[in-house]
């Protein structure tokens, strides 16, 4: 059986690679949840660098629907550094194996926060802004096909997100209530509102809080958490275009060229 190093060296081949390799539970099927935070947390750790900083994490199976989609039943938690962020709206389809681009708010945060089952006021007393944003995500797995360890050990499929440039202050809505329609090449594909997100996307950071709670970890100032699917993901190739509109709030696009 592969060591834990093992994994986290195939994983990284296929990022660099750009091409899908076998799911780790093949060969280990009894992958526990600790060893792929593990192989996650040093894949990780390999492609920090001066210029690629930690920023913050991502919240990933967080919707019924995208529960549903990859066939697995609770959250996990991602890892994000400053490489995933996009300056431009554009992604070229080859640099990526089997893309997906699916809508999202993201969080920022103003001051630590670290503790289990905290309560909604106590987190947004953390909170600096909230963001739209977009996330590009690319299953390392043949067929885009995993199980729960699996998809952990892949940092929860990371790979690109795009920001709002408007920061909105945590009292501009009811971010339950926010609704997006998300059109692929301007055809209407899915609607979908905050409350898809754990009924509440600040439930999604209280989620968080718990996964993290269990490393003693916590949340810190500047940090920046996205806080997981509004609707399903849209696959996309090149010459595809999607874009996600929140209504009053606005809209973003990523071009696949």
């Amino acid at each position: 059986m592969s060591t834990i190093y093992e994994y986290v060296e195939r994983i990284a081949m296929a990022q660099s690679e750009k091409k899908a390799i076998e799911k780790i539970t093949i060969s280990n099927p009894a992958l526990t949840s600790e060893e792929a935070y593990e192989i996650q947390r040093l894949s990780i750790e390999k492609s920090i660098s001066a210029s690629n900083a930690f920023i913050g994490w991502k919240m990933g199976l967080t919707s019924k629907a995208k529960q549903l989609q990859v066939g697995v039943e609770s959250t996990i938690y991602g890892r994000l550094t400053n490489n995933m962020l996009m300056s431009h709206n554009e992604i070229t389809a080859a640099d990526h194996i089997h893309p997906r681009i699916e809508p999202e708010v993201a969080f920022t945060f103003k001051k630590p926060i670290a503790g289990e089952n905290l309560m909604p006021y106590e987190v947004w007393s953390a909170v600096e802004y909230v963001y739209l944003a977009l996330e590009v995500i690319d299953s390392r797995y043949e067929n885009f096909s995993f199980s729960l360890m699996d998809v952990i050990a892949d940092n929860a499929s990371s790979t690109k997100f795009l920001l709002g440039s408007q920061p909105y202050a945590p009292t501009t809505t009811d971010w339950a209530q926010i609704k997006v329609d998300v059109y692929h090449n301007n055809e209407l594909k899915y609607e979908g509102t905050g409350a898809a997100i754990l009924e509440h996307p600040i439930n999604s950071v209280i989620e968080l809080l718990n996964l993290l709670s269990k490393e003693g970890r916590g949340i810190q100032p500047g940090e920046l958490v996205l806080a997981g699917a509004m609707t399903d993901a849209v696959a996309v190739k090149s010459g595809d275009t999607v874009t996600a509109d929140y209504g009053a709030l606005g809209s973003l696009t990523i071009n696949v060229k």
